[in-house]
């Protein structure tokens, strides 16, 4: 598959939406083994949202985002978290070892890391005795949003510039990463909730996909025309999927949610 283009301004458009289940995640991140110095990576940082949101609760660590977007890491040093380094790599060959981390989270990254189990227990291996892994990625590609994206791919219309491409589907079931993590050597923590998120706005649904699972779409439609006759295409589809009401429309938003601590060997 093509690799997505990725647009910070986009994303962020509903920043707060997208950085509340983090802000649930590392709600159950127990203590870290350094209280007060810890070493966190915080990989697939995107535009610094996530970092600024480690930073919150842990002011006094060395913090360090991963992304493989350079306009999302230069997004990230000026308007996410400043006081952080960045690094651009890609999360299937980033090496964490070298930091001994404390804590490694990843927010809403792994979905678009094909075969992203087999980085778990890398990841836990990293970890200092007592360190944590985090992570929480969408469960929702059975929604419309996705499954009409899908079939709309493999449309007549749009088969031969974007059916070809297998549609990125990469989570798993809840089960599955407690498993790894416990296969990891990790005390697991694993949970999905299903937000309620109210999204104001004519096409909010469109607007919220344009960030993320449309990335792919918009980068491989590089015409203008075809461009805004797909959008507006699926933006009809979602509007009677997604229907508004008086207070805005209501976007169901599943989640899936993992911590491990690494236990000693």
């Amino acid at each position: 598959m093509t690799d997505p283009v990725w647009d910070p301004e986009q994303y962020l458009r509903f920043a707060d939406e997208r950085t509340r289940p983090l802000r649930d995640l590392l709600a159950r991140v127990p203590a870290l083994p350094h209280p007060g110095a810890e070493a966190i990576l915080d990989i697939g940082c995107g535009p610094g949202n996530s970092t600024a949101v480690l930073r919150e609760r842990w002011p006094h660590a060395r913090l360090t985002g991963v992304d493989n977007s350079a306009p999302m890491l230069a997004a990230a040093r000026t308007d996410g978290e400043p006081g952080a380094e960045y690094l651009l790599a890609d999360a299937r060959d980033y090496d964490p070892a070298p930091a001994r981390p404390d804590l490694i989270v990843s927010n809403a990254t792994l979905q678009w890391v094909d075969g992203h189990l087999a980085l778990l227990p890398r990841w836990a291996d990293a970890l200092e005795p007592g360190g944590v892994l985090a992570f929480q990625v969408p469960g929702n590609f059975d929604a419309p949003s996705h499954t009409l994206l899908a079939d709309l791919r493999r449309s007549a219309r749009w088969r031969d510039a974007l059916g070809g491409e297998a549609v990125r589907v990469g989570v798993h079931r809840p089960e599955r990463y407690l498993d790894a993590l416990v296969a990891a050597g990790c005390l697991p923590d694993v949970w999905e909730t299903t937000y309620l998120t109210l999204l104001p706005g004519a096409d909010p649904v469109l607007e919220w996909v344009k960030g993320t699972a449309l990335r792919p779409v918009l980068t491989r439609l590089t015409d203008p025309a075809d461009r805004a006759a797909f959008l507006a295409e699926y933006g009809r589809l979602l509007r009677e999927a997604y229907p508004a009401g008086a207070h805005g429309t209501v976007f169901p938003f599943r989640r899936i949610f993992a911590v491990g601590t690494r236990q000693p060997d």
